[in-house]
């Protein structure tokens, strides 16, 4: 007899001690020590800075921005597996406690990731807000409540497979998340609140009442979750070997230009290889675009004075560091080895094209840096951001090569 508690806690346990193998080599003593330094390094500048915050700070309007993201970023993690769309798609009626489960839990995360997020920005909402924290916790629960409708709402677009109806819903959430959290930041009152309360009802409503008919997206479903797990295993790659990683090949025509300044020669033989990699292969090109903007709009909007070059670096070590995966990425292809080419090639193009990165990411950043006009921080964080690809691609990477 089918029993779908009992089968949802063994996918539940199955998957947490799937994460916990993986945790235990990523957050070893050498990565914690890393991140304990970085982690305080962080949080004296930040206090630092906040020392230099005035009272018309736009608090609001950034806080309201990044907690939007949070509050619109809504994953539900279902545990679903490929032989899910043959052997559970006929039980399908008999599994709404197993997708509710799935739901609380996904809730439990994000609650975890919105109360990291408001913990980091309300001692600046306090320094524009006379130091007042006690107003933290009404804060959460009002975001919490906000979180519950944007993951119903999320749960019923999922029924949808067209890409423009779940762009609209995110787009529209974001929003309404804004609006609602620039006003709440605000201390504007309930009056301006429960206009996007009744705006997330509707889209509820509206969503649940066109998809009564609709049947769960088997496919989309199983993807989107094969998705978070190939990102989780490619973070754990970078500390042990992770033989449930599966490659995803994006074809992106309007980067094909760069090709054409690589020429076909034996000793670029590796270097085609690896560029078409970063650029089609995996996540390595979005990762690259996502720390690049991240860091240049902090650099831009937040000023550390000359701690922004250790930003620079700390930016460049996340991307060349997360970037590393991408030497072993053919490691199961006999045909990679049958190249007739000089010992060495392949990491000489490894190198090259990491630093070339790396590089490009220092320009980039310090650009931001000098866009606001501090061009004596912004030069020097070029030469350091150069300095430091040097050392990272011929020096601290040598081991992981050679391992």
């Amino acid at each position: 007899m089918f029993d779908e508690k009992k089968l949802w806690k063994e996918r539940f346990n199955r998957r947490i001690k799937e994460l916990s193998r993986y945790l235990r080599y990523i957050f070893n003593g050498h990565n914690v020590i890393v991140m304990v330094f970085l982690l305080g390094t962080a949080v004296f500048y930040y206090q630092q800075w906040l020392t230099t915050v005035s009272e018309d700070f736009p608090a609001a309007i950034i806080m309201a921005i990044v907690l939007a993201f949070i509050l619109t970023f809504t994953p539900i993690y279902t545990f679903l597996i490929e032989a899910d769309r043959i052997f559970l798609l006929p039980l399908e009626s008999r599994l709404q406690g197993f997708f509710k489960r799935s739901l609380a839990v996904s809730f439990l995360l994000h609650t975890y990731l919105l109360v990291m997020g408001l913990a980091i920005f309300m001692p600046m909402y306090a320094s524009v807000n006379n130091g007042d924290f006690h107003v933290f916790l009404p804060f959460l629960l009002t975001i919490l409540v906000l979180k519950m409708f944007n993951l119903l709402i999320r749960w019923k677009v999922q029924y949808y497979v067209e890409k423009s109806v779940h762009l609209f819903d995110t787009l529209i959430r974001y929003a309404v998340n804004a609006v609602f959290l620039f006003f709440l930041f605000s201390n504007q009152g309930l009056l301006f609140l429960l206009p996007e309360i009744l705006l997330l009802l509707l889209l509820y409503f509206y969503y649940s009442k066109n998809t009564k008919e609709k049947s769960l997206k088997w496919e989309f479903l199983i993807e989107l979750e094969e998705r978070r797990m190939t990102s989780f295993y490619r973070l754990a790659n970078l500390f042990t070997d992770v033989p449930h990683l599966r490659d995803r090949v994006k074809r992106r025509s309007w980067l094909d230009w760069l090709f054409s300044r690589l020429a076909f020669a034996q000793k670029n033989t590796f270097s085609h290889l690896f560029v078409r990699t970063f650029l089609r292969a995996g996540d390595y090109f979005g990762l690259f675009v996502r720390l690049t903007l991240i860091g240049a709009a902090g650099l831009y909007l937040i000023s550390f004075g000359y701690g922004q070059i250790l930003l620079v670096i700390l930016f460049m070590y996340l991307t060349g560091f997360q970037l590393l995966p991408l030497w072993n990425h053919h490691q199961n292809k006999l045909w990679t080895r049958l190249y007739p080419v000089k010992d060495g090639i392949k990491e000489k193009s490894f190198k090259g094209l990491l630093s070339r990165i790396l590089y490009l990411q220092a320009l980039i950043l310090s650009l931001a840096i000098l866009a606001k006009g501090e061009g004596i921080i912004a030069i020097i964080s070029l030469i350091a951001g150069i300095g430091f690809a040097y050392l990272f691609t011929h020096f601290y990477i040598q081991k992981k090569l050679t391992f």
